[in-house]
């Protein structure tokens, strides 16, 4: 688990292993499982550091294979198209020869345009709200402490938490908004600055479709794809809004897209994800 901001910023300290292939580590915990945002962080870095003088704009990722933490992963980047604006990388993340994830990262030169955006939905002011921690004191017991523990970046849901939601009655709507910001410093790099927000992009959107889906957070999921489109650079030092809705859910797999706004309105990323749960299975 990610419990510092040093811990995720750590992890786009990726090594060179040689013409744009990269490796990186993760934090291992106890189930030994990769996080599909943080793999996918990891690779938009990768790209990056084939594309210099380039800021990211979009990413678009498919998650094929568990990864194993206690493993580093490879990532390998293959350079698919440089143009006058765009460029396009695609990566490969691997262990022992089997692809994990595969993606494809496109990167752009500073264009002046007209701009617009959908206006910041109402919600409650941050500072109204709880910090999760304190709205998860009751199952402190759970997970050995696990719902509780030290996080990189203070969370604060205007929606009940899933773990919440689990103990009421009332149908949980397909919708999940929450303020964010970072538990300290984050450097002005604007990759770095992306690599975070995909992180922070792929964590919390399953948790709007889990009431509609009928499926509760100890149930088993597997995150199929992510997507972002990035708009604007985050101040990670304010908060950040983050409204996470799931049109549809059908065949075993739920649809989830978020909006990532600043504190003034400005609309940072566009996300989208797909996840999958599969039938139970038979005793």
């Amino acid at each position: 688990m990610l419990v510092t901001l040093a811990d995720v910023l750590n992890l786009f300290e990726l090594t060179t292993l040689g013409p744009d292939t990269f490796e990186g580590t993760q934090p291992d915990p106890p189930n030994h499982h990769i996080v599909g945002g943080q793999i996918a962080a990891q690779a938009l870095m990768a790209a990056s550091r084939t594309a210099q003088g380039r800021l990211p704009h979009s990413l678009h990722v498919y998650f094929l294979r568990r990864g194993d933490a206690r493993w580093p992963v490879r990532f390998e980047v293959t350079r698919l198209h440089d143009g006058g604006t765009l460029s396009t990388r695609r990566i490969a993340a691997t262990q022992a020869g089997e692809v994990l994830m595969e993606g494809l990262a496109s990167f752009t030169a500073r264009v002046d345009s007209a701009a617009y955006q959908r206006a910041i939905p109402d919600a409650p002011a941050p500072e109204s709200l709880l910090p999760i921690e304190e709205q998860l004191a009751p199952y402190a017991e759970e997970f050995g402490g696990w719902w509780v523990d030290e996080r990189p970046f203070d969370v604060r849901y205007v929606d009940p938490p899933p773990r919440i939601a689990m103990d009421s009655t009332e149908q949980a709507e397909p919708v999940s908004r929450i303020w964010l910001r970072a538990r300290g410093a984050v450097p002005a790099d604007p990759v770095v600055n992306s690599c975070i927000l995909t992180l922070q992009s792929a964590l919390t959107p399953v948790e709007s479709t889990l009431g509609p889906m009928g499926k509760s957070q100890y149930d088993i999921s597997a995150l199929l794809d992510h997507t972002v489109w990035f708009h604007r650079p985050a101040d990670f030092s304010d908060w950040l809004f983050y409204e996470q809705t799931s049109p549809t859910g059908v065949g075993g797999r739920a649809l989830a897209t978020g909006t990532v706004y600043n504190r003034a309105g400005d609309l940072v990323c566009t996300a989208a994800q797909e996840i999958y749960f599969p039938p139970a299975k038979n005793n």
